[in-house]
């Protein structure tokens, strides 16, 4: 092992030029892999981050909903039904809409989420609403997202130097009570929490008996299986029940399967690896075609063909560390960058990084393979002589 690692690697720094032009064929792919892969993960991420902060068991929804930036409305008096399900602690409404901010600072308008509830009790794990629930009882007074994009105005920057902050929210307007932290997303780039009755003084054609999530909680022993089962046979069509989590799932599989986003960053993967391979390939073609006298005496002397394709396979390997490195360091840096400029969470995990490293080798495994196939139809004597 040691000797083939030598050779290999003696083989690969004959020529710096060439070394130099692998490594940075690689360590584009490994970035661009790494900026693809990261950017679809803040996708899910950052969709499913509503629903993970959201107290509830249960949820119930019209069967027409597919995303959480345009949820149809279903009767309110359907949570009221549910509320007499045994194993049913208690239920809460949501209402949720898009409206449209105006920017206290050069007035433009930039669409965000707005959530609404009882403020008689948080449905948010988010501890600045729970300390900010009598705030919201006043009309008009709204909960910013200090992680929205910088678009929407220096919001938190204002409130937390103690200034009065209001501006207007489709039309109507609003005074910032307090903040909390959610973060942008790729449906919307900010948030709002705000009061219901605030919210259908914003929102004039809603109704107070049309709500967009139906929120559940369970007692502690109860089943949620069998909760939902008895759900879906008592109430009408016109809701569905499911967990929290599959709630969380449903919104990341519209991600994935009906927007185009989804696909393109897939497609931005296969494209990295197909080009790192590519690359990989000609260098290694070029080496092996380089050496075909010098593999060709290493077969008459009677070394096997797989001896000469561990040395190439070696070869890729040790390439596809040295691109990894610069290539997973940049990204890095780039995540960090974007998660700076944009508030959408992106990070570098370990998990990711390990299956970066993983396509890499694979990727350079693939081309050494390819490359190799020049020897295998090679005859010694014909190449020695």
């Amino acid at each position: 092992m040691i000797l083939l690692l030598t050779f290999a690697l003696l083989q690969i720094v004959r020529n710096k030029t060439r070394l130099l032009v692998a490594l940075a064929g690689i360590g584009f792919s490994v970035i661009l892999i790494f900026l693809q892969l990261g950017f679809m993960n803040a996708l899910y991420e950052a969709a499913m981050a509503p629903h993970k902060s959201i107290k509830a068991d249960l949820v119930l929804l019209n069967p027409q909903s597919k995303v959480l930036f345009a949820l149809e409305s279903f009767p309110r008096e359907r949570i009221y039904q549910a509320q007499r399900v045994k194993g049913v602690k208690s239920v809460a409404s949501l209402y949720v809409g898009l409206g449209q901010w105006k920017n206290p600072d050069n007035h433009t308008k930039r669409s965000l989420l707005v959530y609404a509830f009882d403020p008689a009790q948080s449905v948010f794990k988010f501890p600045e609403i729970v300390n900010n629930l009598n705030d919201l009882k006043m009309t008009n007074r709204i909960l910013f997202d200090k992680l929205s994009r910088r678009e929407f105005g220096a919001i938190a920057k204002n409130f937390n130097q103690g200034y009065q902050v209001s501006t207007e929210l489709e039309g109507v307007r609003v005074e910032v009570a307090g903040l909390f932290s959610l973060g942008a997303s790729f449906a919307a780039d900010g948030n709002v929490i705000t009061s219901d009755s605030t919210f259908l003084h914003i929102f004039k054609g809603r109704s107070i008996n049309k709500i967009n999530v139906g929120l559940i909680t369970l007692e502690p022993n109860a089943n949620p299986q069998a909760v939902i089962k008895t759900l879906t046979k008592i109430l009408p069509n016109d809701v569905k029940a499911m967990t929290l989590e599959d709630f969380a799932l449903s919104e990341k599989h519209y991600w994935e399967t009906s927007a185009a986003i989804g696909f393109i960053f897939g497609l931005g993967v296969i494209m990295g690896f197909m080009v790192g391979a590519i690359i990989v390939y000609q260098i290694l073609y070029a080496d092996v075609s380089d050496h075909l006298a010098e593999y060709a005496t290493l077969k008459a002397m009677g070394y096997p063909h797989s001896f000469l394709l561990n040395v190439v396979f070696q070869e890729s390997l040790i390439l596809a560390v040295l691109g990894y490195i610069p290539g997973f360091l940049i990204s890095e840096l780039m995540y960090d960058l974007t998660r700076r400029d944009t508030n959408l969470p992106v990070f570098m995990t370990p998990s990711l990084a390990l299956f970066v490293l993983v396509l890499t080798i694979a990727m350079c495994f693939l081309a050494g393979t390819i490359a190799m196939r020049k020897l295998q139809s090679a005859d010694p004597a014909d190449i020695c002589f």
